[in-house]
């Protein structure tokens, strides 16, 4: 794993240690600010069977609300696994929250076996997720998945 992903996690496990109340939030400002290709890092939580906004960090989204299945964001969480999109123009269920939006990866927060909510990140860069964006942040959401 790179070197500021190490720093970003130890960062971010501390402040769950510390437990504060606006800990997501304060998750998705730490992404957003310290990862170059994080332009927009928020929560989408499952809620009586719909993903409904959580925390963020970046612009305003009309996307509140989103169903099971529909958008990268919805298919993530039928199928409880991460979903990277490198060119968002070539995906067929995606939601556009942005025209400056070129790629995705959505990872889902699993708690006791179930779906519960999921980490949603829009870059503007082409193409910038790798292997290692992926392994950082599942195991941010595994750190997560107790505070949902």
């Amino acid at each position: 794993m790179k070197e500021v992903f190490k720093s970003v996690y130890s960062k971010i496990e501390k402040l769950v240690q510390e437990n504060p109340d606006n800990m997501l939030l304060q998750v998705c400002q730490i992404l957003k600010q310290e990862i170059y290709h994080y332009d927009w890092v928020g929560f989408y939580i499952l809620d009586e069977g719909i993903l409904k906004l959580g925390p963020y960090a970046g612009k305003a989204t009309e996307h509140t609300v989103i169903a099971i299945g529909k958008g990268v964001c919805g298919q993530v969480a039928e199928k409880k696994e991460t979903i990277i999109v490198q060119d968002v123009s070539q995906e067929e269920n995606y939601i556009s929250c942005s025209i400056d939006v070129q790629s995705e990866i959505v990872v889902p927060v699993i708690k006791e076996g179930e779906f519960v909510a999921e980490l949603d990140i829009d870059s503007h860069s082409p193409a910038p997720f790798s292997g290692d964006d992926k392994v950082f942040l599942e195991k941010i959401c595994v750190l997560l998945a107790p505070s949902f």
